[in-house]
């Protein structure tokens, strides 16, 4: 699997910190494929769209995890 994609199922399984750690990286590799995006040199720029999508399911994870806890 390309650098950064991952499946929900392994955001799940991960630990909350792992998943800290995951979600730096991704930030971080987001903003520099953006850099390289407005600079014209990026060959893949569908990498942006997946590379969010990571981030989005990580947030979700962690959102249902922190409802979970508040609820019960």
């Amino acid at each position: 699997m390309p650098k950064g994609l991952m499946r929900i199922e392994e955001i799940r399984s991960m630990n909350p910190e792992d998943r800290k750690k995951k979600l730096a990286e991704l930030r971080a590799e987001l903003a520099r494929l953006k850099a390289q995006a407005k600079r014209g040199s990026l060959e893949k720029t569908a990498l942006i769209r997946k590379i969010r999508r990571t981030i989005a399911m990580i947030l979700t994870v962690e959102r249902e995890e922190a409802m979970k806890k508040h609820e019960g």
